[in-house]
């Protein structure tokens, strides 16, 4: 019963996270536009294999900075950086970059080691599931152990694929309707990062 209770609350709580417009179910897009939703899987892997391990450090975490909170700002700090960064590299491309999209096969293993890289950038990641998880700690809804913190990443892992396998094969399918996004992708990426980051700089001062 725990392991399904744990599994559950896992898949249901990455799967709500996942859907919110990021950088990277953005990227997820972006990459079944450019190179097939083939490429896009392999991406999504990329992220899911990273995704599993945060997990499980936002739920060790919530057993451990509860008491610490000068820590969960720290992270905020270097967060907020690097989304500030990501916001310049986005734009950077945007106006870089020829506004015509072709499609472009890109090599499995790069594709998923792109993922694992993109992920690794999402410092949202490990906050989000150290919040949730102290949330159904507060609630009694969940026992921190190496177990439980196992199921619940296998849990989270599942719903975050599930969640990013959409986007890639809804785009894919509706690629003409989506042209006019498709060619401004990385000036919406900029965007969404830049007011994320600007607003964690403000929240910070």
């Amino acid at each position: 019963m725990t392991f399904l209770t744990c599994l559950l609350f896992g898949f249901l709580i990455a799967a709500s996270g996942s859907i919110v417009p990021s950088f990277l179910n953005l990227t997820v897009v972006k990459f079944s536009l450019k190179s097939g939703w083939k490429s896009a899987f392999y991406l999504i892997g990329g992220f899911a294999t990273v995704l599993f391990f945060q997990a499980n450090i936002g739920a060790y975490l919530s057993s451990v900075l509860m008491e610490n909170s000068e820590y969960i700002t720290l992270i905020q700090k270097v967060g907020t950086g690097i989304l500030l960064l990501l916001s310049a590299n986005f734009f950077r491309l945007y106006f870089t970059s020829k506004k015509q999209i072709k499609k472009q096969e890109i090599d499995k293993s790069k594709a998923y080691l792109h993922g694992i890289g993109m992920s690794l950038l999402n410092t949202f990641a490990i906050p989000f599931y150290f919040t949730s998880i102290s949330l159904l700690i507060g609630l009694e809804y969940f026992e921190y152990s190496l177990l439980n913190s196992l199921y619940f990443s296998i849990g989270s892992t599942a719903g975050s694929f599930t969640l990013y396998a959409v986007y890639a094969t809804v785009a894919s399918r509706i690629e003409h309707k989506l042209t006019f996004i498709a060619t401004r992708m990385d000036f919406i990426l900029g965007c969404l990062t830049g007011v994320v980051g600007v607003g964690n700089l403000i929240y910070l001062l």
